[in-house]
């Protein structure tokens, strides 16, 4: 599966010719704190990785490379180079230098495993965690690989099948998100055996890989599939339903929490609050988390206290998707699919100040033939700068 796509991505992109540079943002823009993001988008039916600049006019397109299929997962490398993992059931992995415009390794996997969108370097770099799925068991695990080579060096099983995002903790173990739902690469996106779905937080030991600890929800139609780490520990886990029930899954909860005290737990919606039960993306925003909304055109928000979350007022952005913490001081959110618009969200904003207007939501226009996927991820503004 993996060389026939390969394959025909070769032939048909000039054998992955260096990408295009689009035209370059202004130097201002690129010296502005934490307004540049690595990110994945389709435009015009193809698929893209690289790296936008927010400015105070729009989103601009710094650098663009042409992938084979649809890239999902990010992660920026200290030297400011950006690993991608193609879209679950995917079968590559590459590390891009938006520096140069060019891939510079590209791993196509070895046939029994398809990759499920993630990867996270290990607490010293020396190594990368990769969420896979076995074609022969459909077993979940996670490929440990060579950071340098990309090269898988062992696999360690997740306790369950789809394994989806993956965080290091406070403590410096590895929290990956079971998302329990069988995928088969030969039907793509299809989902099986919805009812039987065994969605699950587990804790590995970030050594030896053996399973520290598993945590479910008593609703098992409530799917954990992206992670983050609050300031205080608490893991935070976006929820998105899989309930048959049209009027149960539009209510469902969107986010988790875990800490050592209390466990795994949903976080209920205030009254009268229907997020179509998706969870589209998680960041960490002040002292709480921030959980994208797409399908009910909203980021919301939740403060912690003494391990209890508190609702923020939403911020309504239609379709908004990816998210990071950190952009000045808040975490930035883009519109997903083709709508023309970016924010940039307060982290300590008062709902007074929200009420009378004030919230400082600051909207920018994005070109609107990129269509972005769920995530993207904030670059180290020194590295960017050098591009100009």
């Amino acid at each position: 599966m993996a060389t026939e796509r390969r394959r025909r991505f070769l032939v048909g992109a000039g054998a992955l010719v260096a990408g295009a540079w689009a035209p370059a943002a202004t130097a201002a823009c690129l010296h502005q704190p934490g307004a540049t993001f690595a990110a994945t988008w389709e435009q015009e039916g193809r698929h893209f990785v690289g790296v936008l600049a927010a400015t105070h006019d729009g989103v601009e397109t710094l650098v663009r490379h042409e992938v084979p299929t649809r890239a999902h997962g990010i992660a920026v490398e200290p030297q400011g180079t950006i690993l991608l993992v193609a879209r679950r059931p995917g079968d590559w992995l590459l590390r891009f230098d938006p520096r140069r415009g060019e891939v510079l390794d590209w791993d196509w996997g070895d046939g029994g495993f398809v990759c499920n969108g993630h990867v996270l370097h290990s607490g010293d770099g020396r190594r990368l965690f990769t969420t896979e799925t076995s074609l022969e068991t459909g077993e979940g695990s996670i490929g440990v690989r060579e950071a340098r080579s990309l090269a898988v060096v062992a696999r360690w099983p997740t306790g369950g099948i789809d394994p989806h995002e993956l965080v290091l903790g406070p403590d410096g173990a590895l929290w990956v998100a079971n998302g329990g739902i069988e995928i088969r690469p030969e039907t793509g996106r299809t989902k099986h055996g919805v009812a039987r779905m065994d969605s699950s937080l587990v804790r590995l030991d970030p050594v030896s890989g053996r399973l520290g600890g598993q945590w479910r929800l008593d609703d098992r139609r409530l799917g954990l599939r992206h992670v983050a780490v609050a300031r205080d520990g608490t893991i935070g886990i976006a929820l998105q339903a899989e309930h048959d029930d049209d009027p149960a899954r539009q209510a469902a909860p969107v986010l988790a929490l875990w800490d050592r005290r209390q466990g795994l737990r949903p976080v209920p919606l205030p009254p009268g609050i229907l997020l179509a039960g998706y969870g589209g993306s998680v960041a960490r925003l002040g002292a709480g988390f921030a959980v994208s909304c797409p399908r009910a055109n909203q980021v919301v928000r939740w403060d912690l206290a003494g391990g209890e979350a508190r609702w923020q007022a939403p911020v309504r952005l239609r379709e908004a998707c990816p998210i990071a913490a950190g952009w000045l001081g808040g975490a930035g959110a883009i519109a997903h699919w083709g709508t023309v618009a970016a924010a940039r969200l307060p982290a300590g904003q008062t709902a007074r100040a929200e009420a009378a207007g004030g919230s400082a939501i600051e909207r920018l226009p994005l070109d609107d033939a990129i269509r972005l996927d769920n995530h993207w991820a904030l670059m180290n503004d020194a590295d960017v700068a050098a591009r100009a």
